[in-house]
């Protein structure tokens, strides 16, 4: 009963105050199926991109995080090709920072503060991470073409399943590997992706 009560409060906290750039809604009638999108910050290889993520509420929730991952393919070093996301404010402590105080909007908020600032110390693609620590360049360039790509929506509006934009694990590995191999052909001096 207390999950319920918090999440119908939290739910409504969303969509009266929601944090800038982020929306959160429930999917049918289940309070526990969550999608959330969130946008590209400005100035970020992430830009102009929406991105879905889905939400799922454990039954012990708050006293265990949500699970959350990205269903819109995102070039990112603590973002793995089925989406799943390496935050702390996602693990239960000792090796995470999650605590029943926080709640969903601040676990949004902390993911898209983590898309702007990436931690290439704590990664779920090692090759990405790299990347971003010693050519940020490419980097950069890679994100904004996986953006454009995967997350700019041109006149869908809110498409709440966003089955268009779901990932394809194999298909995302197959893109990355493609997009490596031909910038590695445009820039045979530069690091190679792995």
């Amino acid at each position: 009963m207390q999950r319920a009560s918090r999440l119908k409060r939290e739910l409504q906290m969303l969509s009266t105050e929601p944090p800038p750039g982020i929306t959160c809604w429930q999917t049918e009638e289940r309070i526990d199926d969550l999608r959330a999108q969130i946008v590209g910050g400005v100035g970020t290889p992430y830009e102009g991109g929406i991105f879905s993520l889905e939400v799922k509420i454990p039954e012990r929730y708050p006293f265990e995080p949500p699970n959350i991952r990205f269903l819109t393919p995102i070039y990112h070093p603590n973002i793995d090709n089925s989406g799943r996301i390496c935050h702390d404010a996602l693990k239960l402590p000792p090796k995470g920072a999650w605590k029943p105080s926080l709640n969903i909007s601040t676990v949004l908020t902390s993911i898209q503060l983590l898309m702007a600032e990436p931690n290439p110390d704590d990664p779920l693609m090692a090759d990405i991470s790299s990347e971003f620590k010693y050519n940020k360049y490419l980097f950069t360039e890679k994100a904004k073409k996986w953006t454009q790509e995967h997350a700019i929506q041109t006149n869908k509006g809110v498409v709440e399943d966003n089955k268009e934009n779901a990932p394809d694990q194999k298909l995302s590995s197959r893109k990355r590997d493609a997009l490596c191999s031909q910038q590695e052909a445009e820039e045979p001096l530069k690091r190679p992706c792995v």
